[in-house]
């Protein structure tokens, strides 16, 4: 993982002394008390791992029950509504009893597991464990109907002549979604991005199936084997009339769109000529200049011009003139959405640009971004032009200003000045804007200032 929080705990005090009451008289002589320890047993909560986050899930625990911990040990992976991140322990101790499992969610400050400061400690952890239910405590998928036909696959042990059995229970982890998510060590993900191996092709070995360090090293002196046995495991394909809850991203994203349902938007397109700026990308392309970059950029710097298009309202009394120009770029990862931003994307060479966000991808769909690069954009861009889209609407997210789709640029017939009819590559754009504080005559502005610098694009690789 890219980096690592920390979890907070609390001491949880277990004398029982303060159970005893005392009587209103004391008649009997007082007695000498017996020296008494309190174990030191703490409580290991679900970490805030984003100002949206209200729940997280247990992707996999990284230590087993009764595992000796120090100070700054990865004890989870815990998914939150964007990305998975190692959290690591503030105490020394023993993990003393594991209360939420793997692929189970509990809400933000609720106790995942209970920390031990001795072995001795452990049993009594256990049994404190076990007579408190964690709270709102759920599971990523839904529990099994009583008795339909459907759930049988699921539940129940393939027939005994497929010898593809053994296989698929092995490799699947009860966090993986199905199939859908690859569950894997951190280090096993590291070592698998320096190896160039694709993680969907293993077959996982630890427990429960998860991918560890070994497994990623076997593929990678062995591909076609691993290539082989994988198409054993590909998750089955989609049963129609079936029942899928929300990956955490997925209820996420939903929030957002709701909540954006409540600010009053409008929308203005625009028709922009790109064979300028077509031309540009072929002499750059080979430098690692990316389309996407070109796109940030040029927006970027028609922003500096037009600073209300890059403003934000969020409590409908004021807004806020946004001090730097970070442009968010929707990318679409395995099951669901996320915006990576490119910071201060006007004051950035195009170059540097494209190394940013070239490292910024690769970290999404490994889902290794940090909050700061994902929840700081002050304008969005939607493309879909890779696709052959030509054009299509954005919804506004929550807290900016304004969000801009654009679609594929396509040759198009097109009438001159001079009354002739020529061909000319052209793109368009639809841009989504909170009308309490953009207004339509600031977007044709601000796109017109876009058109202008696309159109001509020289300045972009200062």
């Amino acid at each position: 993982m890219a980096a690592s929080l920390q979890l907070g705990t609390g001491f949880v005090p277990t004398s029982t002394s303060r159970l005893r009451r005392r009587a209103p008289s004391v008649a009997a002589p007082p007695r000498r008390a017996s020296p008494r320890v309190s174990a030191k047993i703490r409580e290991i909560f679900m970490p805030a791992l984003s100002s949206t986050m209200t729940e997280g899930k247990i992707v996999s625990w990284v230590k087993s029950e009764g595992e000796q911990l120090s100070k700054g040990d990865s004890v989870v992976v815990v998914e939150s509504d964007k990305a998975d991140m190692d959290v690591e322990t503030f105490y020394d101790g023993y993990l003393a009893a594991i209360i939420v499992d793997e692929g189970s969610s509990a809400p933000v400050g609720s106790a995942i597991a209970l920390l031990a400061e001795t072995l001795d400690e452990i049993p009594l952890a256990k049994s404190q464990a076990s007579s408190s239910s964690p709270p709102a405590q759920t599971t990523a998928s839904p529990p099994p109907p009583p008795p339909p036909p459907e759930a049988a696959p699921e539940t129940l042990a393939p027939p005994p002549p497929t010898k593809l059995a053994p296989v698929v229970a092995s490799s699947t982890h009860p966090a993986s979604e199905g199939g859908q998510r690859v569950v894997a060590t951190p280090y096993a993900k590291k070592l698998a991005k320096d190896l160039k191996v694709e993680l969907g092709s293993v077959i996982g070995t630890g427990p429960m199936g998860r991918i560890v360090a070994k497994d990623v090293e076997a593929a990678a002196s062995s591909p076609a084997k691993s290539v082989s046995e994988s198409a054993s495991v590909k998750a089955p394909a989609i049963e129609l009339g079936s029942v899928v809850p929300f990956t955490t991203m997925q209820g996420a994203v939903s929030r957002n769109m709701v909540e954006s349902l409540s600010v009053p938007t409008f929308r203005v397109g625009y028709t922009i000529t790109t064979d300028a700026l077509d031309n540009l990308y072929k002499k750059i392309k080979s430098k690692g200049v990316t389309m996407t970059a070109l796109l940030a950029k040029a927006t970027a710097m028609a922003l500096t011009k037009h600073p209300v298009v890059n403003s934000s309202c969020r409590d409908g009394k004021s807004f806020t003139y946004n001090s730097s120009i970070n442009i968010a770029v929707a990318v679409a990862i395995d099951g669901g959405l996320i915006t990576p931003v490119l910071p201060d994307a006007d004051k950035v060479d195009i170059y540097s640009l494209s190394r940013k966000w070239k490292e910024l991808v690769d970290k999404a769909r490994a889902k290794q971004l940090q909050p700061h690069e994902y929840n700081t954009g002050t304008f969005t861009l939607s493309n879909l032009g890779m696709f052959g889209v030509d054009r299509f609407d954005a919804i506004l997210p929550p807290g900016t200003g304004a969000i801009m789709a654009v679609g594929a640029s396509q040759p198009t017939v097109v009438a001159t000045k001079d009354g002739r009819i020529g061909m000319k590559s052209q793109m368009q754009v639809n841009v989504t804007a909170d009308h309490r504080v953009i207004y339509g005559a600031d977007l044709a502005s601000f796109l017109q200032t876009l058109a202008n610098i696309i159109e001509d694009p020289k300045d972009l690789t200062f």
